[in-house]
């Protein structure tokens, strides 16, 4: 179980949220809604280990984060606005430099085989041996997006991950996202578009204390 528990951010002397409560379960996929500003990246960041509540606290398994970070990260995924991935590299140097420092939550014995399938389920297959300096920043994100078909971590933390994906290529993430959460994992995203053709329950968090901007 996920749990965030009385969190408040402020930023710049404005509250974006406080005495946020909820938890996520195995199979859950939770949309955070909020216009901008409302504070959803912020939130990810804060959910996710990468920056601190200025009150309240997230646990994992019933236990803060802090205080078991190295585990927490272990079974989280998290994809932010920034792709995250190296410059000098190709895409599949990128995939497997992921695989070689994520061991215990790739899936299974992960091999080349899989970088290039995941590849091929991003639109990528062919761009493989080019390094992500030359790639438009739209293929740089595929590139991290290709992350989830690796990986093997229960909870995934995902920030915008439809944005500047094709009508296809949101089809294919959607039902990748529905057989995460059936396998029993969970997904908490970000998205401005339209989660059509879910088959699944996607409960809403909608974040409506920001300030006027």
């Amino acid at each position: 179980m996920f749990e965030a528990f009385n969190l408040s951010c402020v930023r710049d002397e404005r509250t974006l949220f406080s005495g946020l409560s909820f938890t996520i379960e195995p199979g859950d996929m939770v949309q955070i809604e909020g216009r901008n500003g409302a504070g959803k990246t912020s939130l990810l960041r804060i959910l996710a280990g990468l920056s601190s509540p200025d009150a309240g606290e997230v646990r994992w398994q019933g236990v803060s984060t802090r205080r078991q970070r190295d585990i927490f990260h272990q079974q989280l995924l998290y994809l932010g606005h920034q792709p995250g991935v190296k410059s000098v590299l190709t895409a599949f140097e990128n995939l497997a430099f992921y695989l070689s420092v994520n061991g215990p939550t790739v899936k299974g014995n992960a091999s080349a085989e899989a970088i290039y399938q995941a590849l091929e389920n991003v639109g990528l297959l062919g761009y493989e041996d080019v390094t992500v300096a030359q790639m438009s920043a739209g293929q740089q994100r595929r590139v991290a997006l290709a992350r989830l078909w690796l990986s093997d971590a229960p909870l995934w933390i995902l920030d915008e991950p439809l944005t500047a994906i094709d009508k296809q290529g949101v089809a294919t993430l959607i039902t990748l996202f529905e057989q995460h959460a059936q396998q029993g994992g969970m997904v908490l995203l970000t998205t401005h578009q339209d989660l059509q053709g879910v088959n699944r329950h996607v409960r809403k968090l909608r974040l409506t204390s920001a300030e006027p901007v």
